[in-house]
């Protein structure tokens, strides 16, 4: 099954660098024709379809740098997911050899269980769930936020951002008449945007 999932990867990558190209031989007398040709747009559904294999929309949308973020985001939460999951196991079966429910566990939950009372043995197997099922919703938080990013890149492949985009901050001072109060002075910034 593994290598079913690392061939459909590999595949699905591979096919995004493909380009065809088309050459067409004109004879010397033969007439120019016009020809209609229909320019591939880039499709937020495509990109958001391809999410679905985690970095493959990154991918498409041609942002490279993001695919490591998003494999690394699926490292660091499976990583803690699988940790916590152990120890969940651990603690589980201490605390089933500690009531007697189950005697055949490792050597290591019942060095557990001499260790710790019932009560503690409780609430650090509660803990040790409580973090896996936290770090398996985060795991699954992190698979829908990158299908997102990778639609909101797709529909912003196009979007230009010219170069006459700018901030200007200036200082300000103005004298101020006002009728309850005499004259004053006011003192603030002046932002001013131009795009």
């Amino acid at each position: 099954m593994k290598r079913l999932g690392l061939i459909l990867i590999f595949l699905t990558l591979a096919s995004l660098g493909l380009k065809a190209q088309d050459t067409l031989i004109l004879k010397q007398d033969a007439p120019v024709e016009t020809v209609d040709v229909k320019i591939r747009q880039h499709s937020p559904k495509k990109a958001t379809l391809l999410a679905l294999i985690p970095g493959a929309g990154q991918a498409y949308n041609r942002k490279y740098w993001k695919m490591p973020i998003v494999y690394a985001g699926f490292g660091v939460t499976t990583y803690f997911a699988i940790t916590n999951g152990n120890d969940y196991q651990l603690y589980r079966a201490a605390y089933d050899f500690k009531t007697g429910i189950n005697t055949n566990v490792s050597q290591k939950a019942k060095e557990e269980a001499e260790k710790y009372t019932e009560d503690n043995l409780i609430t650090l197997r509660d803990y040790y769930r409580r973090n896996m099922e936290l770090s398996w919703i985060i795991t699954a938080a992190w698979y829908i936020i990158q299908i997102i990013d990778a639609n909101v890149d797709a529909h912003f492949f196009y979007y230009d951002i010219g170069d006459d985009l700018t901030l200007h901050i200036e200082p300000q001072w103005n004298t101020v008449n006002n009728i309850h109060y005499g004259y004053g002075n006011n003192i603030g910034l002046s932002l001013k945007l131009n795009f």
